[in-house]
């Protein structure tokens, strides 16, 4: 079993079910998307760039994805905290996902690599 896999299998529900349905969601929306393991997280990769991530919120705990390139949104609902960078979009567990507005912050991501706002290894 591949690191990642264990770290999906290692949540606790109702995390593991959001996780694994976010992870879903996320590779969705474009084939260059991958999953790694990093940091002990899961983080998705465009180009070898690593632009979000999943993680459970510390004092909230609540799942949220970690949107690495935050500074570049503007929607209300993404929270910024103490970051200079980073933004997360919690998620509620008792609610269904807004699987819309994951896939459009995802696409908003991943269009930062491909219009090259954020160079993506091996170009500049």
């Amino acid at each position: 079993m591949k690191a990642i896999d264990s770290f999906y299998l290692r949540q606790e529900e109702p995390i593991q079910e959001i996780f694994l349905a976010l992870k879903d969601i996320i590779l969705s929306v474009d084939p260059e998307i991958v999953n790694e393991l990093k940091y002990g997280m899961p983080f998705f990769c465009y180009r070898g760039r690593m632009f979000c991530y999943l993680w459970t919120h510390k004092k909230q705990l609540q799942p949220y994805i970690g949107i690495v390139e935050g500074k570049h949104f503007s929607q209300s609902y993404l929270i910024q905290e103490k970051r200079s960078r980073m933004k997360m979009m919690l998620l509620d567990p008792a609610k269904d996902l807004p699987v819309k507005r994951i896939k459009a912050i995802v696409r908003q991501a991943v269009n930062l690599y491909k219009t090259g706002v954020i160079a993506t290894k091996g170009r500049s």
